[in-house]
C-alpha cells in the first residue's frame, strides 16, 4: 500500500466520525421516524448523553474542513508523507477520545483532547507554510 493512502484513509475516517455521532444522538435519544419530519426540533428537545453526542457531532464538522485542508495542503507541498500520515491519524484518534470523553461529560478532559487534535492540522498548516 503507497504511504499516501494511509492519510486518505484518515481523511475517510474523520469524515465518517460526524456520522457516527449524528447515529448515536438518534439512537440515545430515541429518535423515531416521524421525528425526521422535523428533525432541528428534535436535535432541540435531547437531553443528556443524547445532547453531549448530538453537540460532537456539530464539533466534527466544524473541525473537518481545517483537517481535511491541511492534509490535501501538506501533500501538495510535499511535507514528509510519514509525518502528514502520523498527524492525520493522531487527529483521528483524538478525534474518537474526544468523542468518548464528550459522551462520558468529562468536560475538562473533553477540552485538552480538542486542543490537542486541532493542533494536528495546524501543525500541518504550519509546515505547508513555511515549506521550501
Amino acid at each position: 500500500m503507497h504511504a499516501l493512502s494511509y492519510a486518505i484513509y484518515a481523511m475517510i475516517a474523520a469524515s465518517v466520525l460526524p456520522f457516527i455521532t449524528a447515529g448515536l444522538s438518534k439512537l440515545l435519544g430515541k429518535f423515531k421516524l416521524n421525528d425526521n419530519h422535523n428533525p432541528r426540533e428534535f436535535q432541540k428537545n435531547l437531553t443528556g448523553i443524547a445532547a453531549r453526542a448530538q453537540a460532537a457531532q456539530m464539533n466534527g464538522y466544524e473541525t473537518l474542513p481545517v483537517f481535511l485542508a491541511a492534509v490535501l495542503m501538506a501533500e501538495y507541498m510535499v511535507i514528509n508523507q510519514h509525518v502528514i500520515n502520523q498527524l492525520a491519524w493522531t487527529y483521528v484518534l483524538l478525534r474518537i477520545f474526544y468523542i468518548v470523553t464528550y459522551l462520558a461529560d468529562l468536560a475538562t478532559l473533553r477540552s485538552i483532547i480538542w486542543l490537542l487534535g486541532f493542533a494536528c492540522p495546524l501543525l500541518l498548516l504550519y509546515m505547508s507554510a513555511t515549506a521550501g
